[in-house]
């Protein structure tokens, strides 16, 4: 029997909304959330939902959630809190909830980790260093290089780049380091999704992948020498393609996964594709992690109006993902 965490992200989002929605099915592994146990009682009884509360005991035996019910990791917010209403004071929960499901995956106690949606900014705010999920699982478990791949149906997207400014991406394309990435992306595609050889198509980063160098320099220099470096290490690498093309349902075909060099160069068409129930899915990483494809929603917390699709898309692909770990 499977034990997955979820972290239910910032308190004042929709985050303890998904949580609490998701919690009215069955599923087929032992589900603990990582939250403050008033806080979600607080949040169930404004969206009238009926569930029943238990303390989560690293030591119980795993048994399969049931609808209704929820045990909870309790860890307590430092403020009271208001849904919709950003409060730095909190920064410091949203952070250990991630610390305690980490520490958890990292010593065995859990499975795998799936994420609700952290709102970054109020973290920065509160002076805490912190550019994503992705980022932060990274460091601490020491991966040299996670990947960013979202998830949707048979359309997968990994990203060269993921949280940069625009003006910063050209600077951060390193021959070596793309060649990372595609094996990180082939190792994993392989291992955890069951990929024989895995096919990537690459993006080029210029408007018809630079056009023989008249629109930039960056294929010709940088990502050609990847792609090729890393066919020479069996990797089935294809690229650059134009990006504009890359995702034509002919060029997909053909296509396991697209590496876009830049976050809203691939993400905006997966999105397009299938917001609302895609995944985010951490590669390089010594744990299975996968999160959500959207933000926290303020404007929908406590309304009842929050969507859980793509939460509930989260923990089925990580239990997929902890199975073929197993």
């Amino acid at each position: 029997m499977l034990r997955i965490i979820v972290t239910s992200g910032e308190p004042a989002g929709i985050g303890p909304d998904l949580c609490l929605k998701i919690a009215q099915r069955d599923w087929p592994c032992d589900l603990v959330f990582a939250a403050d146990a008033d806080l979600f009682a607080e949040r169930a009884q404004l969206l009238g939902l009926a569930v029943t509360f238990s303390v989560y005991e690293p030591s119980a035996p795993r048994t399969a959630a049931r609808a209704g019910t929820l045990r909870v990791c309790s860890e307590k917010v430092a403020t009271p809190v208001e849904p919709g209403r950003l409060d730095t004071a909190n920064a410091g929960y949203v952070v250990r909830l991630l610390e305690r499901a980490l520490q958890g995956c990292v010593e065995g106690e859990f499975d795998a980790m799936v994420t609700a949606p952290v709102q970054k900014s109020v973290i920065a705010d509160a002076g805490i260093r912190f550019m994503g999920h992705t980022e932060f699982l990274a460091e601490r478990t020491r991966a040299p290089l996670p990947v960013m791949m979202l998830v949707a149906d048979r359309l997968r997207v990994a990203l060269a780049t993921t949280h940069l400014p625009l003006a910063k991406v050209s600077g951060a394309l390193e021959r070596d380091k793309l060649v990372r990435t595609l094996e990180v992306i082939d190792r994993d595609l392989r291992a955890r999704f069951g990929f024989a050889r895995p096919r990537v198509l690459v993006c080029g980063l210029n408007p018809h992948a630079g056009e023989s160098g008249h629109l930039g320099r960056e294929e010709i220099d940088v990502i050609s020498p990847a792609v090729a470096d890393a066919r020479a290490r069996d990797i089935d690498a294809i690229g650059p393609v134009p990006a504009d093309t890359a995702f034509s349902p002919r060029s997909l075909a053909g296509a396991d996964v697209v590496l876009a060099m830049y976050h809203d160069q691939g993400l905006p068409v997966l999105k397009y594709a299938g917001f609302g129930t895609a995944v985010n899915v951490t590669l390089g990483l010594p744990i299975v992690r996968t999160s959500v494809d959207h933000g926290t929603a303020l404007s929908l917390a406590g309304s009842g109006q929050a969507d859980e699709a793509s939460l509930a898309a989260a923990l089925e692909q990580a239990i997929v993902l902890a199975r073929s770990k197993q």
